[in-house]
């Protein structure tokens, strides 16, 4: 079986905030200097599930595929790290700056290329934008059935079996095979490669493919293609006020603050 992991690299979310800057102009991210990038944390959880039933099905391999610049290739080698076959790199200008609809547009066509996919996994979103959506519109663009949030997931014959994450609960449905699963971090911790693995992955080659090379028209993906507008992006300002209860004993002081929240209509 072939199975496909999607991974993106994203800023690490352990930046402290006062590291991040705004391009204003641009409505761009100025990337914190000496913080380097990393896998978005749901993505490395999907690359566990579809590690876990690579073991299962014995005959398999996995395929890694990220959108991004060539800096990228840092996600990909961790999933090959972890256990992954072959590393893909979708990288051209024209990808840039899209939404998730143009981003699923580029890795459905990557995965239609490739041909011979059983199972796209992603993570239930990525872990900056959270946008939630790509999974979906993937398994809209491929015509397959989709099982997301998913804490739990098994091969039964020709189909998937995935334990769902519900707001009350957790329910099981089963999907046909060729399908796309969104993976949620209930489904456990992801492995930690050994150094020997890590070392493994550096060697391998990572393929990389254009938009000319998928066939895909630059008109139609990234922010050409986008069917979002950021119309400003900027780091939300916090105020906090400070008022000191005036009083000789701590009862004074009490029956101020009351009146106090009184006042503010909070009591």
């Amino acid at each position: 079986m072939h199975f496909v992991v999607c991974a993106k690299q994203i800023p690490d979310p352990e930046t402290p905030p006062s590291a991040f800057k705004i391009d204003p102009q641009k409505n761009e991210v100025i990337p914190a200097q000496g913080i380097a990038p990393v896998l978005s944390q749901f993505d490395s959880i999907a690359a566990e599930a579809a590690l876990r039933l690579k073991e299962a099905a014995g005959d398999s391999k996995i395929t890694v595929i990220s959108m991004g610049a060539e800096s990228a290739q840092a996600a990909i080698k961790q999933v090959l790290a972890m256990g992954a076959d072959e590393g893909l790199l979708l990288n051209d200008p024209a990808f840039t700056k899209g939404d998730p609809h143009t981003t699923a547009k580029v890795l459905t066509a990557a995965v239609q290329k490739l041909g011979d996919v059983d199972a796209v996994f992603c993570g239930r979103q990525a872990a900056d934008w959270d946008w939630g959506q790509t999974g979906l519109l993937m398994a809209e663009g491929l015509g397959w059935p989709s099982a997301i949030i998913a804490k739990g997931v098994a091969l039964d014959g020709q189909q998937l079996s995935v334990e769902r994450v519900l707001e009350d609960g957790y329910e099981t449905a089963q999907a046909p095979l060729p399908a796309v699963v969104t993976v949620s971090n209930e489904f456990g911790e992801p492995r930690y490669p050994k150094l020997q693995q890590i070392m493994q992955a550096a060697r391998k080659t990572v393929t990389t493919w254009t938009a000319a090379d998928l066939g895909l028209d630059a008109a139609e993906v990234g922010e050409a293609g986008s069917r979002l507008r950021l119309e400003k992006l900027f780091i939300p300002e916090k105020e906090g006020k400070v008022e000191l209860m005036e009083g000789d004993t701590a009862t004074e002081k009490a029956q101020a603050l009351v009146k106090a929240l009184q006042g503010a209509k909070v009591l």
